[in-house]
């Protein structure tokens, strides 16, 4: 673990050998591709194409303004999927369609209890805090929910349940690396409990965008994602889930120069759709 995030690089770093272990591949809007040591998962599945509409429920549709840069067709085998909610720009009816019902599905337990009733059966419900591992060989994933607010007041209760992901890979029983997940959540002061629970972050994945539902924000904008980094001070930061779709309000560059103006120690490391980057410091 780096103890010291040192100066702030805003270019995005390559892999490398030294590197290459702890890896993240942009997809789009929040999906990713984690390969973490021996363990490969997929976060948050959105394929359908630019110019098709999701629903998020409650009588509200979000347009794709972009192409999915990783399709079905891409997937390597995977350990698991990591789904922070069920809305249609997070899981959409082509992952229903094109992801193996047995593969393993870490998610809330409203999510899981929707995924088990269209025939997935190896769903992890957890609340937050509850840990779920993997194991490969000698390493070891541990994931630990996070709690998270999709929406403030009246909205938290018509939006679904969201929750955050702490990934740790453990290699001897020794933490290696440790990265948080935000999922679609408000940026809150509770989330200070990361560092208190888990310890100091490696790197951060912020969903971002100022999405809009009913005309109040329900993700974090880049004032709240820059309150976020401040908060958790991770070594690097990479932002997802900004430009993708047409409820979002606040683009990236929002977020850069709030992030910049608070002069936050930490590597801001900027990923493009397809683009493939090192998660380590």
């Amino acid at each position: 673990m780096a103890a010291d995030p040192g100066s702030a690089d805003r270019s995005a770093a390559p892999t490398d050998e030294s590197t290459a272990d702890v890896t993240l591949t942009f997809g789009g809007n929040a999906t990713t591709l984690l390969r973490l040591g021996g363990f490969t998962l997929l976060t948050d599945p959105n394929f359908i194409g630019r110019g098709q509409r999701v629903y998020l429920g409650k009588g509200l549709w979000a347009k794709r303004l972009t192409d999915p840069a990783i399709l079905p067709g891409d997937l390597p085998d995977l350990d698991a999927v990591l789904l922070s909610h069920l809305h249609g720009d997070h899981w959409d009816r082509i992952a229903y369609a094109t992801i193996d019902e047995a593969t393993p599905v870490v998610t809330t337990p409203a999510a899981a209890r929707a995924l088990s009733s269209r025939g997935f059966t190896a769903t992890a419900d957890l609340r937050p805090w509850q840990v779920h591992e993997l194991t490969r060989g000698e390493e070891r994933l541990r994931i630990t929910s996070v709690p998270g607010e999709h929406g403030p007041g009246v909205l938290a209760r018509v939006l679904p349940p969201v929750m955050g992901s702490v990934l740790e890979l453990l290699r001897g029983g020794e933490v290696t690396w440790r990265g948080y997940i935000s999922g679609d959540t408000l940026f809150r002061p509770y989330l200070a409990e990361v560092l208190q629970r888990c310890g100091p972050l490696d790197v951060v994945v912020p969903h971002l965008g100022g999405t809009k539902a009913l005309g109040v924000t329900v993700t974090m904008d880049g004032r709240q994602g820059a309150d976020l980094v401040e908060l958790l001070r991770p070594s690097v930061t990479v932002p997802v889930h900004y430009d993708d779709y047409d409820r979002f309000a606040s683009p990236l560059g929002d977020f850069v120069r709030a992030v910049a103006e608070r002069r936050v120690p930490g590597e801001l490391r900027t990923v493009s759709r397809g683009e493939t980057i090192s998660l380590r410091a």
